[in-house]
């Protein structure tokens, strides 16, 4: 089992920044590759970022690119998103998951370990 512990979300001004973080315990969390979705009221949970397990190769959803970028520490043992330019459309509870793929996988039935989501919310 992996115990995955997300954090950092708040209210902020559009135009303004968040840095996430996700804790993982249990296992070795360098097995795991790591993956950031979030979901909007009324919407289905959808992927935004996720990283392999060695942290080279990582994946963004297109909405995100070029604002947010995951990282992780594998001494640690925690995933970081740091999101810039926040858009009102990125409000959402963000969910932190972890999964056994080697690669940054954008697929929700990747992921077998989830937090219990972090809200962000940007105001316009």
């Amino acid at each position: 089992q992996v115990q995955v512990v997300d954090s950092g979300g708040g209210l902020v001004q559009a135009g303004g920044s968040l840095r996430l973080s996700c804790a993982a315990s249990g296992r070795t969390f360098s097995n795991y590759a790591m993956g950031w979705f979030r979901q909007a009221p009324g919407k289905e949970r959808e992927f935004v970022a996720a990283i392999s397990r060695s942290g080279v190769g990582t994946a963004y959803t297109d909405s995100v690119k070029g604002r947010f970028t995951i990282s992780r520490d594998n001494a640690k043992s925690t995933v970081y998103l740091q999101m810039n330019s926040l858009k009102p459309e990125d409000t959402a509870v963000y969910y932190c998951a972890a999964g056994g793929r080697t690669y940054a996988s954008s697929r929700f039935n990747d992921y077998n370990y989830w937090g219990q989501g972090t809200q962000v919310t940007v105001s316009s």
